[in-house]
């Protein structure tokens, strides 16, 4: 069943937290890739100093995350990684969960041709382990761009589905490369599945 808006539009953490262990779906040119979200991180402007639009800071590239909830806001890190966050929050309020790892369920040729332009089968070990383990790998592995900032997470291009699976645990921890982020750093709002 594929999450609609009313699922987004709640407090982030909870959004987070909820999103682990879902299914994220990616369609693209008759390809259809499947993968269990398993790590994200909450961001939250009104008091979160890691967040893009912490006090409200509101410029062309984050002024989707101040808007409705249920979209994707994809930016640039190092020059060179994409990273894919879904907005959450009612419209105004400024939030949004960073997707930080999945596990690939269907398709995963597609995502190894992505990523390391060979098939499965030609991955070494290391590689396999590294294939969407991480907000840049996953982006890669499932072919987000910038094209995709603002995409309508209710539309058919990149979406989630709940299957019902519920066999693990959440574990929470603080969240990764945000030491600038004064208290915020402390906050134990990176989610990760927990078999």
């Amino acid at each position: 069943m594929k999450l609609n808006r009313d699922f987004y539009n709640r407090d982030t953490r909870i959004v987070a937290e909820d999103l682990i262990g879902k299914v994220l779906v990616r369609k693209y040119d008759g390809v259809l890739i499947k993968s269990r979200i398993i790590e994200t991180e909450a961001y939250i402007a009104e008091i979160d100093k890691a967040c893009h639009g912490y006090g409200g800071k509101i410029t062309p590239r984050t002024q989707i995350i101040f808007g409705p909830p249920g979209y994707v806001y994809v930016y640039l890190i190092y020059g060179m990684y994409y990273c894919l966050n879904f907005v959450t929050e009612e419209e105004g309020k400024g939030g949004a969960v960073l997707i930080r790892g999945v596990d690939p369920l269907e398709n995963i040729e597609a995502m190894c041709l992505n990523r390391y332009n060979k098939p499965l089968k030609e991955l070494t070990k290391y590689q396999r382990k590294n294939l969407s383990n991480g907000p840049g790998k996953l982006c890669n592995a499932l072919k987000i761009t910038k094209e995709h900032y603002g995409t309508d997470l209710t539309g058919n291009e990149i979406y989630v589905e709940d299957d019902g699976y519920r066999n693990f645990e959440v574990k929470r921890s603080k969240r990764i490369n945000i030491d600038y982020a004064e208290e915020a750093k402390d906050f134990l709002w990176r989610y990760t599945i927990h078999n």
